[in-house]
Order: C-alpha cells, then sequence, then structure tokens
C-alpha cells in the first residue's frame, strides 16, 4: 500500500492506501443506532484500501450467507490524512464504526482509549510475532494485522539485462554502477515521483530510521530531546541516496505524480522505481507479464546492512469498545472467520493480493506477484526492517515531504534540511 501515510497505500497498507485516493465509497445501511433490530446485527466497517472496496464487499457478503443474521455497511475512505479526518469525524458525530482500520504504533496510542482488548482472540496464535507489535500496547493486543506489505527500489529486470548488469546492485556504490551502466544503454535509471510526499516524508527518510543501531531508541530520543537528525550519519546519507535518484531519473520529478511514475516504470521508460508490491495490481494491468524484483535502497556499501527491504504491517483491524456487545461480538467473530476460514483465506491472497501476516494463510507467486514473492524471500531470510514512520508525531510525515521536496528543489542545503527535520518533529512531538 501506498502509505497515506497505504497505502497505499499495504501495505496500504500502506498503508492505502492508494496514496492520493480520496475516494468515498459507503455499501449497506445501518438499521438503527444500536446496531441490531429484530436479532438482526448491521457491522459497521471503516477501511482506507480503496482498491479492494468491492472485493470486501464480495467477502462479507459470503459471511452474510453463513450467518444470516449479520449484515454490514462498509465505508472506504482512501487518501491517508482524507480518510484519518473522516474517521476522526466518524466518532466525533456519534455515528463511530464497529470495525476500523489504523496504522499502530503511534495510532495505537492515539486511538487506546476506543480499542476492544483482542488479546484473548483465537488468531493471535496463527499471526507472526512481527505482525502484532504495530498494535501492541501494554503487553495488550489491540489490533488484528491486515497484511504485509514491503518496498525498496523494484527494477525491471529485462532493461538490467539489456544494460548489462550481471549482479544486483546491493550497496550504494554499486547502485550508482548499475545506474552509470543503465544510462550509459539508454535507458532512464529510475522513476521519480517526488510531487507526493509520502514517497519522500514516509517511505523514503523511513530507511535512514530503521538503520539507525536502535531505532526505538533514536525515536525515543527525539522525543526526549536527546537525540538529532542534524549531523546523523544515516540522514546524511539517505540526502545522498535522494542525490542520486534525481541525477539519474526523469525530469520533473517534483511534478511527477504516484499515477505518472508507476505508467513511466510499467512502460520501459525507467528502470527502478521506488515503490512497493502494492503497484503490482498496476503493473498487471498496464505491462502484463512484466518480469520485476526489488534490490534495496541502501545507505552505505557494506552488503550485509544495506540489503534489506522495508517490510511491516501498513493496517491492523480493530474494534471500537463502546460498540455494542451484539456489534462488538459479531465484529470479532468476523474478524477471526476472515483469517481461519477457507472463503477468507482465498480472498486475502487471491482477491485482495495481500501478503499474509499469518502461519496459517499461503500465499502462492500466482496469487501476489513476483514482488509480493520478493518480499516474502526476504523477510524469510531475515533481510527486512521496519516501518519507523508509523511513529512519527501526527502530521510529521507531511511535513517532512514537504521540506526534502524543497531540497529536490535545490532551495535548500543538506544542513538545513535535516535541521528544519529536527524542528518540526520538535514543534510536533507530545
Amino acid at each position: 500500500m501506498k502509505k497515506f501515510p497505504l497505502a497505499a497505500g499495504v501495505l496500504s497498507l500502506s498503508l492505502l492506501v492508494a496514496a492520493g485516493c480520496s475516494n468515498d465509497k459507503t455499501t449497506g445501511e445501518k438499521a438503527d443506532t444500536a446496531g441490531n433490530k429484530d436479532g438482526k446485527v448491521v457491522v459497521d466497517i471503516f477501511q482506507g484500501k480503496v482498491e479492494i472496496a468491492d472485493q470486501l464487499k464480495a467477502l462479507t457478503d459470503k459471511y452474510t450467507k453463513e450467518h444470516p443474521n449479520v449484515t454490514f455497511n462498509l465505508q472506504t475512505v482512501g487518501g491517508g490524512a482524507d480518510g484519518a479526518a473522516a474517521l476522526k469525524a466518524k466518532f466525533a458525530s456519534g455515528s463511530a464504526p464497529d470495525i476500523f482500520t489504523i496504522e499502530g504504533y503511534q495510532s495505537t496510542v492515539t486511538w487506546k482509549d476506543k480499542l476492544e482488548d483482542l488479546s484473548d482472540q483465537p488468531w493471535v496464535k496463527d499471526a507472526y510475532e512481527s505482525a502484532l507489535k504495530p498494535t501492541t500496547l501494554n503487553g495488550k493486543i489491540y489490533g488484528q494485522p491486515a497484511n504485509l506489505e514491503g518496498y525498496g527500489f523494484a527494477y525491471n529486470k529485462e532493461l538490467f539485462k539489456k544494460a548489462g548488469i550481471t549482479e544486483l546492485p546491493k550497496t550504494m556504490a554499486q547502485l550508482e554502477e548499475a545506474a552509470k551502466k543503465l544510462k550509459a544503454a539508454g535507458i532512464t535509471p529510475f522513476s521519480v515521483g517526488y510531487a507526493e510526499w509520502w514517497v519522500l516524508g514516509n517511505h523514503g527518510l523511513n530507511i535512514a530510521f530503521a538503520t539507525q543501531p536502535d531505532p526505538d531508541a533514536f525515536v525515543q530520543g527525539l522525543n526526549a530531546g536527546t537525540s538529532k537528525i542534524a549531523g546523523n550519519e544515516q540522514f546524511q546519507k539517505y540526502l545522498d541516496l535522494l542525490d542520486l535518484t534525481v541525477k539519474y531519473g526523469n525530469a520533473n520529478p517534483l511534478t511527477t505524480d504516484y499515477n505518472t511514475q508507476v505508467t513511466l516504470f510499467a512502460g520501459g521508460e525507467a528502470a527502478m522505481i521506488q515503490q512497493g508490491n502494492w503497484i503490482q495490481p498496476m503493473l498487471d494491468k498496464l505491462n502484463p507479464n512484466m518480469e520485476v524484483g526489488f534490490i534495496p535502497m541502501p545507505l552505505s556499501d557494506d552488503p550485509a546492512t544495506a540489503d534489506k527491504l522495508a517490510v511491516d504491517v501498513p493496517n491492523s483491524w480493530v474494534v471500537y469498545n463502546g460498540a455494542p456487545d451484539a456489534d462488538k461480538k459479531a465484529a470479532k467473530d468476523f474478524l477471526n472467520w476472515l483469517v481461519s476460514s477457507d472463503e477468507g483465506k482465498k480472498a486475502m491472497v487471491e482477491d485482495f493480493k495481500y501478503i499474509p501476516a499469518f502461519k496459517t494463510i499461503e500465499a502462492k507467486e500466482s496469487d501476489i506477484g513476483p514482488l509480493g514473492a520478493e518480499l516474502v524471500k526476504y523477510s524469510k531470510e531475515g533481510k527486512t526492517f521496519s516501518w519507523q514512520f508509523a511513529k512519527y508525531p501526527d502530521g510529521a510525515g507531511q511535513q517532512f515531504g514537504a521540506t526534502l521536496q524543497t531540497y529536490v528543489g535545490k532551495k535548500a542545503s543538506k544542513e538545513d534540511t535535516l535541521k528544519a527535520l529536527d524542528a518540526t518533529w520538535a514543534k510536533l512531538k507530545k
């Protein structure tokens, strides 16, 4: 998902999000404000993955056939900040959903007073332990991980072969050498879409956060005022990586949006793109059978530390603790059915195209595509790091993105850019 920090993106989902989407789609009708009438229960679901809206509706219809006393009212609002504002408005108006999605970490803290404790649910034992971390607080589990998503530089295998690149780049020096070979072969190395703040402020900058010796300690230090972004080696190296993509990228990177960026890559006009497995459906549509894979976004020349992809949970399903008891019971049962039933498992990988966050759900490359399969491979090899941007103060990602756009536009120095990032954190932290 592109990050909306979704979707898009999940993963959104992340992440969902497709980023930049602001679609609002509602299906179903609430029976009454209590959520049940004449033994019937209507479960309200609010989620941000625009790309699965129809598939989720079809799946809830299947659940209703098995449980005729339960129907669903689905609302999908993508676009990150728009989705978050819409969810807050639902609560403020007294029409809180029974099930909704959050990113976890900071949003778990933000929403904790509204979340039902799901620690006793049967699916908990089947989830990957790391997938539960974003919604675990004080030893309690508040969310069911929707899926796993990941990103790096997706690359076009055919163009790499055409440029004579026989060894995949895993370090900064190797990446620059590959870019030179591509350019010499008349191929634009990078499709760059820096009109999107989340590409820079969330996904890009995350690499510098995630490669700290102790990312959690660094974030805590920023909150305490004992850590600094300015002068930190990993953030300086991220700006070097940013310079590399601009130098060897398409023209007008600051006016290239997500759709244009993916279209350039899918059309073979550029060999690499900073995005995640959420672009697979677009690639399948624009260029069926395109041979793609992932390489890392390296900040060093040490492959042991650089050869990793950013993989995490873009969104988790949560249940409103203030919902009527009948709604809560139905909501929990549906979430368990979602990841334990044959229908739910099949829909997750074949219809949603999700990388499962559960050990009990199998995903084949034919279901999730080559990018998803590559993420699974990296995950099994333990070559991943987490999405630290979910720990930013509220609103920091957008401001970080704007600051980095100013840098890309050559209107700020490296030093001033990193100082501005520090200032944003200090201003927004709680």
